[in-house]
């Protein structure tokens, strides 16, 4: 049986995992141009990028005069990433932002000690103790990452059971503390889902907590990505990260974006919705239109397919993008 969601939020995610995987330097005005695009075109959520060590990530060097840079629409939840109380502190800070309450919970020792440099364990506590800085600083819980939740690269298959304990764990930070529960997101960090694998995850934990709402961060990494975003659709799920042009990558999976492999496609997914009769609140045309200024940015073609081939003639505003014009690089 399927339960397909009547309506589908779309958290934009190509200004961070995008940008920060790309070797280039891009400038303020054409990042800021392209989070002002992408939350023109109606998507809620823009994750504008990371408040982290430049010496790790240079590009995220200047976020606070990215976030300065934006002009924003009333409405849409600019939101970052952040890895230490440092970070999150310049991030409350700075001008346009939502700070969104999330944690990062691992499913593998391995992956936990090469991201984290400690334990699942420790980080299970460090993430405790965020949550308690959420609630301290006036900040909801609003939702918990269970990263590796298909597979690991470096230990293999992660059983589902461990997923299971894992969602647990973040649920029960949430009743301990009398808070609503938090949206729990099933992670493909490394691009090992497939379909049915989706199914049974998203069916686990909705069998663990039905009243959690559910989201989930897909990778394409082996092509899989729209496959299991429509499973994903099929179990009601509702809510789901992706990159404008299919941007991004987790730098530990060795799939870069100029791999063909990133996050799947904002603008490709928002298709297929809308082919279904799915709402998603966002104006196809001016999604695509984002997603030429992402790849103009980038300098070379990404991986977005919608953005080539212009709609299907039957669909809403297909005639804004004449597919007989080839999309035009600089130089």
């Amino acid at each position: 049986m399927t339960d397909l969601p009547k309506k589908v939020i779309f958290h934009e995610e190509g200004p961070r995992e995008g940008f920060q995987i790309e070797k280039g330097s891009f400038s303020i005005e054409d990042r800021a141009a392209l989070v002002d695009a992408l939350a023109a075109s109606g998507l809620e959520q823009v994750q504008v990028g990371s408040f982290v060590s430049p010496k790790a990530i240079p590009s995220m060097a200047d976020i606070d005069k990215l976030f300065a840079a934006i002009k924003p629409i009333p409405g849409v939840r600019y939101t970052a990433l952040w890895l230490n109380e440092s970070g999150y502190r310049r991030a409350v800070a700075a001008p346009n932002i939502f700070i969104d309450g999330k944690i990062l919970l691992y499913n593998t020792e391995a992956f936990s000690q090469r991201n984290n440099n400690c334990s699942v364990a420790e980080m299970r506590k460090r993430q405790a103790d965020w949550v308690d800085l959420y609630l301290a600083d006036g900040f909801q819980y609003e939702s918990a990452y269970i990263l590796t939740a298909f597979g690991c690269n470096y230990e293999g298959d992660v059983p589902l059971q461990t997923v299971v304990e894992t969602s647990a764990y973040a649920l029960d930070l949430a009743r301990e503390r009398g808070q609503p529960l938090p949206r729990i997101i099933l992670a493909d960090t490394v691009g090992w889902a497939n379909p049915e694998e989706v199914k049974r995850r998203v069916g686990a934990v909705r069998d663990l907590a039905p009243d959690a709402p559910i989201g989930m961060h897909l990778h394409d990494t082996r092509g899989m990505g729209a496959a299991n975003f429509y499973a994903a659709l099929e179990m009601g799920v509702d809510m789901f990260d992706s990159s404008v042009a299919g941007l991004g990558g987790c730098p530990y999976a060795n799939h870069a974006n100029q791999h063909g492999a990133g996050n799947i496609c904002t603008e490709d997914m928002v298709l297929m919705c809308q082919e279904m009769g799915i709402e998603t609140g966002i104006d196809l045309p001016a999604l695509l239109e984002a997603a030429r200024l992402a790849e103009r940015i980038i300098g070379r073609p990404l991986s977005g397919k919608s953005m080539h081939a212009g709609l299907p003639k039957h669909s809403r505003g297909a005639a804004c993008h004449d597919v007989s014009m080839p999309n035009r690089l600089p130089g």
